[in-house]
């Protein structure tokens, strides 16, 4: 997979990608993630990337044309199966798309910023909207970093043990279950013996009727969803 990150602010991207499960990935070859500073692709001579926008409302806009140029310049060289632009508006990011995007073959992430993108952008260049929650931050280079790292981990290899991203909480609207790690007693607070008695089968049905415990008590919308 490769994934491309049009940014203003690389310097925001560079630490968070590079670290942990995603520089592993990287590093066995299984991505390959590219940071494009947005500034780099404009014909202003001042490298600037934005404007005032159309109809005197405050703030700036990111301009359409270094946008195109960028774009433009990465479809030259392969085919992406997303265009993906980081939006409060977008459609909401969870788990089941992060499954479906992990095997995908090239994205681009386009990150948002100032005021908003020329719309135009995303009426021709931008094939889907992401939002990481209802709420509003500074760019879309967080959320960028979420959503890959979201992907990334999923890769066949880029983790250890490949159950593990299986049984996470939130695949199949469920939460994780409780887990627990030596010494089986610490402090007084003990393991559920469960846990402890080598029963596998019995385990794996507490775990269930944890994980729908907690789901029903915690996040009891992801139950609805379900039906």
């Amino acid at each position: 997979m490769r994934i491309d990150i049009i940014t203003v602010l690389p310097e925001m991207l560079e630490s968070p990608l590079n670290c942990s499960i995603l520089k592993r990935a990287q590093d066995k070859g299984l991505v390959e993630i590219h940071i494009h500073n947005l500034r780099d692709y404009t014909t202003s001579r001042y490298r600037k990337v934005d404007d005032y926008p159309f109809g005197g409302e405050a703030g700036m806009v990111m301009q359409v044309q270094p946008i195109d140029a960028c774009i433009s310049a990465l479809k030259a060289e392969r085919d992406y199966d997303e265009v993906i632009f980081t939006s409060p508006d977008g459609e909401t990011f969870d788990q089941p798309m992060a499954n479906s995007m992990s095997l995908l073959n090239n994205i681009i992430i386009l990150c948002g910023h100032y005021k908003g993108v020329d719309y135009r952008v995303r009426e021709h260049l931008i094939t889907k909207e992401i939002s990481v929650g209802d709420y509003v931050l500074t760019g879309g280079e967080i959320p960028a970093v979420v959503i890959t790292d979201a992907i990334v981990r999923l890769i066949p290899g880029a983790i250890g043990d490949e159950q593990s991203a299986l049984s996470d909480s939130f695949q199949d609207n469920l939460l994780a279950p409780p887990v627990y790690s030596r010494p089986a007693v610490y402090n007084g607070w003990e393991v559920p013996p469960i846990l402890l008695s080598g029963h596998q089968a019995k385990i794996d049905e507490w775990r269930h009727e944890q994980a729908l415990e907690r789901t029903r008590r915690l996040r009891p919308d992801l139950l609805r969803d379900k039906k």
